[in-house]
């Protein structure tokens, strides 16, 4: 592949990173310190004027149709500026793609341009219960089958954007009998419909500006048009789908690492001990040789993996490798970077302990780093067979 990105995605990269230095950086200790959901919904509706939040999607539809590497590299330039945004956006983007990718033309032509305009001011992804994290063909939720259509009941957890988004893509067990993952159905939700109820939000060690609550669906009648897909073929969806998500996040915890080893490399430059710049000293440049290696690293695995979506083909294994690689290179970064400020980066008036907080999440959700090595060993294997 060629590294050099093309003249749309390096403005769009461009772009980014503005947004991010002019409008999210500012507001990100703000929005983290008071959980103010009214800074977040105005940064998500930033985005969507920018067309930030449907970047993979075909511009009939009202995306902005720029490919995977421009969602990856504008994914890593927001998250510089604020992960609890960049989380917002990568979700909601990744619930447009399941409906490009397998709705039909009344679903996309519906619910596509609500989501990329803003109009929706986020859409959630429904798959993770509480007894079904890693492994998400064990779901309890039910969907049974009425003569006007399905009528789901179960909770979601862990369910980012919930209590603003205008649509849920939800998975639920649609025929008990199947064999385990075959017989999942995926529905698309309109979150104001009766026997929807998001509980509170979530106290979480980091990533305080983004929404993650639980939602509970209680003989929530759905018709036969809001099945999204094929019947029973959900979990082949889902499995799909967060292929693509990884991109997402891996894209996103490269942003944080950036974002922490950059402020960290600009502070040593300006403090002084021993009578000179702590910069000059060689343990703590290697410590930055270290992490912006890895970091440059992720940044190519990120890159290989969006190219080979790009272009159709199969890009699972390159997708684990990248998210898992960037995820935990990115917590190193930041483990490394606050440790370069010394006492001043334990504290609050600094960005660096919140960047600890945000980027820990990363080797978690989407799968976890086991999880992610899990797919990577299969995916090796199937290639000796």
């Amino acid at each position: 592949m060629n590294f050099t990105l093309t003249e749309e995605q390096q403005l769009i990269q461009d772009t980014a990173k503005r947004f991010a230095e002019n409008e999210l950086a500012p507001v990100a200790q703000t929005l983290d310190e008071t959980k103010d959901k009214s800074i977040l919904l105005a940064n998500c509706h930033k985005l969507a004027e920018l067309g930030f939040m449907g970047l993979n999607i075909d511009g009939e539809y009202g995306g902005t149709e720029a490919g995977t590497i421009a969602f990856s590299v504008a994914m890593t330039e927001i998250a510089r500026g604020c992960a609890s945004t960049a989380v917002t956006m990568s979700v909601t983007n990744m619930v447009a793609e399941v409906i490009q990718a397998v709705g039909s033309e009344q679903q996309k032509a519906h619910y596509l341009p609500l989501i990329c305009s803003g109009e929706y001011k986020a859409g959630s992804f429904c798959l993770t219960e509480s007894g079904a994290g890693s492994d998400p063909a064990s779901m309890s939720t039910q969907a049974e089958k009425t003569d006007k259509g399905y009528v789901i009941n179960g909770t979601k957890q862990w369910i980012t954007s919930a209590e603003f988004a205008g649509v849920f893509v939800v998975w639920a067990v649609t025929d008990a009998n199947a064999a385990k993952g075959k017989g999942i159905t995926c529905f698309l939700v309109d979150a104001n419909s009766a026997g929807i109820t998001v509980g509170p939000a979530e106290k979480k060690m980091g990533q305080h500006g983004s929404a993650t609550n639980e939602v509970h669906f209680n003989n929530v009648e759905v018709p036969d048009s809001a099945v999204l897909g094929k019947v029973n073929d959900g979990f082949r969806i889902a499995v799909a789908e967060l292929a693509g998500g990884r991109i997402g996040i891996g894209s996103l915890a490269l942003g944080v690492g950036l974002a922490a080893m950059d402020y960290a490399t600009a502070y040593i430059q300006e403090r002084k001990q021993f009578g000179r710049p702590i910069a000059d000293f060689q343990g703590l440049q290697w410590m930055m040789a270290d992490r912006y290696t890895e970091l440059e690293a992720a940044r190519l695995l990120l890159l290989s993996a969006s190219d080979k979506k790009d272009n159709g083909l199969a890009f699972a294994k390159e997708a684990s490798m990248a998210k898992v690689f960037a995820s935990e290179k990115a917590n190193a970064a930041c483990y490394t970077a606050l440790q370069m400020l010394g006492g001043y980066g334990y504290m609050q008036e600094y960005p660096l302990e919140r960047m600890a907080r945000d980027v820990r999440i990363t080797s978690i959700y989407e799968g976890t780093s086991e999880i992610q090595r899990v797919i990577i060993a299969r995916e090796i294997l199937r290639e000796f067979k």
